[in-house]
């Protein structure tokens, strides 16, 4: 025993000695950092390129202590996203539906500038100031700054709506991370960033787009299993800021509540303490900034729901089949990464399951709706952007041929439907601020635009106090059963409307603008009238009922300077 012990010591001392010959290797990770190399004189940027797949990369930073207190993230992540988001902003140059202009900037030029038009839903009060405020904000900054240029109005309100769409995707790649590994993040993120659909409406002024921004980034706080960053009060402060821009935000929210009020222990400290406080206060500052631009006390949030909801009378713009959203919505939303988002609901762990659940929800919910469309679906499309992810991770033999197609498939869509497809009523609207511009006696310069009403966007794009009318298409809340709106009227004879409209030539407005469907059929109004067609601008190559491929612009003239093309 005494040799065995003699023997073992020997073989220690030896190990001593011999260490001192033995260098370590230093470890890179920052856990290993020493106090010195810690300190604040290192600070700064480090990147590196990690391969997301060949031919796909994305930056990491190792160290940058402002972006990790900003948003949890190294600083060539968080730059990347909005860098891309930017590009992006300026790569949509389409318009999509009325809203992202009529329930928004038209409202914050109005408030700004004391000219413009509020649709009747501002009428009716079914719209709060809330979120047309942010960019009023915007606005009034410009206008102090002496800065208010037409392009200004139209550009710094949409990057805006870009950086908080970075913000998301930033968030949306740091909750996967902590709720699965960077390995499923990484292509959690790469499905978000490459969705034509989210490419398409994220820079846009839309209420859905804001509602989507803050439906993620109150992700990012709910409790997830997994996730290291959960906070009650923040997520429902979103959600309840979500409900007041949007009130059918909380549509998605309702089983993720359900889950989260079961799952609590101190369920009533939750509801006390937390849902009711956020709640009032959030409820309390919508009914100020209300109350100060209506001029009374207005909850717009029940008068939305009243409409859209309890009296359904969306469809009055327009109705669509129950199985609309499963068998055209949601497929069209997705794109190519239907079948990814089909494997990754089969393979995903049991924990994603609420998540599944919220999007089958949110569908279920807006299919019981007759008016139905595709942006209603938005907010829901980070949540399968997770199942798509997902897919990816665990895809073996295909993934290189699975990336390619994802790419090329989204961003060709991107690039038609960002560029190309409906962009002559925004093109439009560049000739009209010339007509403002370009006119000394602005006031003997007027703009008929006989479009489907709402067609194009309005002062917010012009900027100028020039005469501008548009066919009306307020819906029927009388009741009556054959209600036909000015628009409508117009469609059903436009020549007999247009001749009883403009009984004398002093009516007649100086510029028409149509879609050239209905050039034919007017055609002896305006020869009569002596317009003469000035410019033409693509819109479409799907032209569809009143909306047709072209727009055109006539200018009245005076006989001797007639020129008929």
């Amino acid at each position: 025993m005494r040799r065995e012990g003699g023997e073992g010591s020997l073989a220690f001392r030896g190990l001593q000695n011999r260490s001192q010959e033995i260098k370590l290797r230093k470890r890179k990770s920052v856990l290993y950092l020493s106090s010195q190399e810690k300190s604040p004189g290192r600070r700064g940027v480090n990147c590196k390129t990690v391969r997301l797949s060949q031919g796909v990369t994305m930056a990491e930073g190792r160290r940058w202590p402002l972006s990790a207190g900003l948003l949890g993230e190294n600083a060539c992540l968080v730059f990347f996203t909005i860098a891309l988001r930017i590009l992006n902003c300026f790569l949509v140059q389409t318009s999509f539906v009325p809203d992202e202009y009529w329930q928004s900037l038209e409202v914050a030029h109005r408030m700004v500038f004391n000219y413009g038009y509020l649709t009747w839903e501002w009428t009716e009060r079914l719209r709060g100031y809330t979120y047309p405020l942010i960019f009023a904000s915007i606005y009034k900054i410009l206008h102090l700054l002496g800065e208010d240029s037409v392009q200004l109005l139209i550009w710094i309100p949409r990057l805006a709506q870009a950086l908080l769409s970075a913000i998301a995707d930033v968030r949306l790649y740091s909750l996967m991370k902590q709720i699965e590994n960077q390995e499923v993040a990484k292509w959690v993120f790469f499905c978000q960033l490459c969705s034509w659909f989210t490419w398409y409406c994220c820079t846009r002024t839309l209420t859905n787009t804001m509602e989507t921004v803050l439906t993620v980034i109150a992700l990012f706080y709910y409790p997830l299993e997994g996730s290291k960053s959960m906070n009650s009060v923040k997520y429902s402060s979103l959600v309840a800021l979500a409900f007041v821009i949007r009130p059918t935000a909380i549509i998605p929210w309702i089983p993720l509540l359900i889950r989260h009020f079961w799952q609590e222990q101190k369920k009533l400290d939750l509801i006390l303490q937390h849902f009711l406080p956020v709640g009032f206060v959030t409820l309390s500052f919508s009914l100020i900034i209300d109350r100060i631009f209506f001029g009374d006390w207005t909850l717009v949030q029940f008068n939305f729901l009243k409409f859209n909801v309890l009296q359904n009378l969306g469809t009055f713009y327009g109705s669509h089949p129950w199985h609309w959203y499963f068998t055209q919505g949601l497929p069209v939303v997705l794109g190519s990464h239907l079948p990814f988002f089909v494997h990754g609901c089969f393979i995903a762990p049991k924990r994603y399951q609420i998540l599944l659940v919220t999007v089958l929800w949110t569908l279920l919910v807006y299919s019981m709706l007759g008016h139905k469309e595709f942006r209603f679906i938005y907010p829901v499309l980070p949540f399968c952007m997770v199942f798509c992810g997902y897919s990816l991770t665990h895809l073996k033999m295909w993934k290189k041929p699975a990336l390619s197609f994802l790419f090329l498939s989204n961003i060709l869509l991107a690039l038609y439907t960002g560029l190309v497809h409906q962009r002559g009523t925004l093109d439009v609207m560049s000739y009209i601020q010339n007509i403002c511009h370009n006119n000394a006696n602005k006031s003997s310069a007027s703009v008929f635009v006989m479009m489907p009403c709402h067609s194009t966007p309005y002062y917010s794009h012009v900027h100028c106090p020039l005469a501008m009318r548009f066919l009306q298409c307020p819906p029927d809340l009388s009741g009556k059963s054959h209600y036909l709106d000015e628009a409508d009227i117009f469609y059903l004879n436009p020549l007999k409307w247009l001749h009883k409209e403009f009984n004398d030539d002093a009516s007649l407005p100086t510029h028409l603008i149509i879609f050239s469907v209905l050039e034919e059929e007017i055609s002896a109004f305006l020869i009569s009238s002596n317009y003469e067609r000035t410019a033409v601008f693509f819109h479409t190559h799907l032209p569809e009922g009143r909306t047709g491929s072209h727009i055109y612009v006539y200018e009245r003239k005076s006989k001797g300077k007639l020129n008929r093309r």
